[in-house]
């Protein structure tokens, strides 16, 4: 999916928030994070209780919680965050953190047993990166392994759920892999130091999630921040064009 087109806004507007970052990085390039409308984040068990109301009126416009991790692990509070973001009125969707140690199939398995089917939600997102700290898997297969194991689990959480999923990756990773061939597949890049047009040589993108060390209203401490790559208007078109 290509890339939209900037609107030009009032910087730290509320239709174009600023939110605050731990360790703010000084962006040299010509789009600044502050320079797109539409942000949001992404949660998990360790963000711990979220203030729900705090993040609607904070200008959050979307949510990506994290579902299932392998093929036997569900994060121990996604049920109370799927609930609780959709209350808010916050558009929000799951991901599932890849687990090189677990056959793929036995991954999608578990994703779709524990994630409810929502015409409402966003595309579910396949997170899959590296995994250095990982206490139990260090495993790195071979491109065509992970080429393989990709879409095996993206068609068939396509076919379950009847959206094209999202992949979620990090710059070592894409390249690593050569992750420039799913280019049918949005992408959610994470990018911390550079925008993503130059760390990625401009491959789409459709979310970058351009810090870890971000101010969220409504989660206390560090936070994930990312941008959508379009203006508000694209992203109403956005939403009604995967709510069907």
């Amino acid at each position: 999916m290509p890339g939209f087109s900037l609107m030009q806004g009032v910087e730290g507007s509320a239709a174009f928030p600023r939110f605050g970052d731990r360790k703010p990085h000084i962006w040299l390039s010509r789009r600044k994070p502050w320079h797109y409308a539409i942000h949001g984040t992404d949660i998990s068990r360790h963000n711990k209780t979220i203030d729900w109301g705090a993040m609607a009126r904070g200008h959050v416009s979307f949510v990506f919680i994290k579902a299932t991790e392998g093929g036997d692990h569900t994060d121990p509070n996604f049920a109370q965050n799927w609930q609780g973001a959709k209350a808010a009125g916050i558009a929000r969707g799951a991901y599932h953190f890849y687990y090189f140690c677990r056959p793929v199939k036995d991954q999608l398995r578990w994703f779709i047993r524990n994630v409810p089917k929502d015409k409402t939600a966003l595309p579910p997102v396949l997170d899959i990166e590296w995994n250095h700290k990982s206490p139990t898997c260090r495993r790195r297969p071979a491109p065509a392994v992970v080429h393989k194991d990709m879409r095996i689990f993206l068609q068939g959480v396509e076919k379950y759920y009847g959206k094209k999923p999202i992949i979620y990756t990090t710059v070592d990773f894409f390249y690593d892999n050569n992750l420039r061939i799913f280019r049918t597949y949005p992408f959610w890049l994470r990018s911390v130091a550079d925008h993503p047009d130059t760390r990625y040589n401009n491959h789409p993108w459709l979310f970058w999630q351009y810090t870890g060390t971000g101010r969220v209203p409504g989660i206390v401490g560090d936070a994930d921040i990312s941008v959508f790559a379009g203006n508000g208007r694209q992203w109403q078109d956005w939403l009604q064009h995967i709510r069907p």
